[in-house]
């Protein structure tokens, strides 16, 4: 871990410079950093860490947390303290900064912590659904704390009270019911409380709206983004075979960047693996434009390294760690304009294009669903249903004629008085 500031802050410049910010704005960022630098001198602070940024920030802004609240010079002090502690704990800078950050105190804060913590090692949840759950419990720990309560005084009515204080759409509100069912019956189980409540808070019968039609391209416009990348290069031999990957199987930006070299058996002519984000196992065969693009990338671009994961940053400040999400997103989304194609500007560019591109392309040649589903990896036939919006050929034929309107009122083009 670099604990440098001033090494620190040099690497987050370097990726400052890639990112999509404005000038004025990355002047900002750099003036904060050189403050931060002054702080540390003057109060003999040699090593950067979490607590020395946050005290920092604490002591230039009065808090070092997040706040819609505070004025535009004290976001800046906030955000470049984050972009330090990020790429100190995660190898890069964080995509943004949250509005606000989920804090919770006291004893019932901290029985929620507990929870969260038991999420992650004893659920083995992914982050992205730790987090997603504290904004549901930070909802409830807020109602719970606004109204004086603590876990002890949990009861049915409380609950029903939580939920209809919550101003919020039916889609959040469906979702922080289930998040609520299962925290209430941690509590239980643990002995927080004498009473199972999550029997109280039933599943309802909303269903969730149906996505907007996905951006999807045609064939064709799909061999113009791949034919965009200069394959003579290092950089350019590593983003065919991530956008190969995308175009040829429908990947995720996940299962992407995971892709390890165990998963490929080279006897068998397969991929096998289990999918980032439904843990779903999936085997696809290893076709020869991606078996071609695997060994080209292998033999002339990838470093020489034990890490296990195929496609690797070649960023002297990442040289040979894993890509990031933000940077998988960001080299599609750079071919895609590179590529010429027309209308762009109203489709999405990211890998999750890809992926419904071929979703898209399968059902024009008549595929049958349950095999979409399959090579999508989606447990089931109705996630692949949303693709349908867009067959358009097949859209057709469902289409009714307009019967034949035989009332001579209309025919004689009168109009009601």
């Amino acid at each position: 871990m670099q604990t440098d500031v001033k090494r620190l802050i040099e690497l987050c410049r370097e990726e400052l410079e890639t990112r999509d910010y404005s000038e004025d704005y990355k002047c900002r960022i750099s003036k904060a950093w050189d403050t931060l630098v002054e702080w540390m001198d003057t109060n003999h602070v040699s090593e950067f860490d979490t607590d020395v940024g946050n005290a920092f920030c604490d002591r230039k802004v009065g808090t070092h947390l997040p706040n819609k609240d505070l004025i535009k010079s004290q976001r800046v002090y906030v955000r470049a303290i984050r972009m330090l502690i990020s790429h100190q704990n995660e190898g890069s800078i964080e995509d943004h900064a949250p509005k606000t950050e989920h804090v919770f105190l006291g004893a019932l804060g901290d029985t929620i912590k507990q929870y969260i913590d038991y999420m992650a090692n004893v659920l083995k949840r992914k982050k992205s659904t730790i987090k997603g759950n504290e904004y549901c419990l930070f909802l409830f720990y807020t109602f719970l704390k606004s109204h004086g309560y603590e876990i002890k005084d949990i009861n049915f009515d409380i609950i029903e009270d939580f939920h209809h204080e919550q101003g919020y759409s039916m889609n959040t509100l469906h979702t922080c019911a289930g998040i609520i069912r299962r925290f209430l019956k941690y509590l239980y189980e643990s002995c927080k409380i004498e009473k199972d409540y999550s029997i109280y808070v039933v599943p309802d019968n909303y269903r969730i709206r149906e996505s907007k039609l996905p951006s999807v391209y045609t064939e064709e416009e799909v061999r113009k983004v791949l034919s965009s990348v200069d394959r003579s290069s290092i950089i350019g031999k590593r983003d065919y075979l991530i956008l190969i990957l995308a175009a040829e199987y429908g990947w995720r930006n996940g299962d992407i960047r995971h892709f390890r070299l165990d998963q490929i058996n080279w006897d068998k002519n397969e991929i096998w693996f289990y999918q980032d984000k439904t843990d779903v196992p999936v085997s696809f065969p290893l076709l020869a434009s991606v078996g071609n693009a695997i060994i080209d990338y292998l033999k002339n671009g990838r470093p020489a390294t034990s890490v296990s994961e195929v496609i690797l940053s070649v960023k002297p400040s990442r040289k040979s760690m894993p890509l990031s999400a933000q940077a998988v997103s960001h080299i599609a989304a750079m071919y895609f304009g590179k590529s010429g194609i027309s209308s762009l500007n109203a489709r999405h560019r990211g890998t999750h294009a890809f992926r419904h591109s071929l979703a898209s392309n399968m059902l024009r040649k008549e595929v049958p669903l349950p095999v979409i589903s399959g090579v999508l990896g989606h447990s089931s036939t109705e996630t692949t249903k949303i693709y349908l919006k867009v067959d358009f050929k097949q859209l057709k034929k469902c289409a009714i004629p307009m019967p034949e309107n035989n009332s001579p009122f209309y025919k004689k083009g009168g109009i009601w008085l």
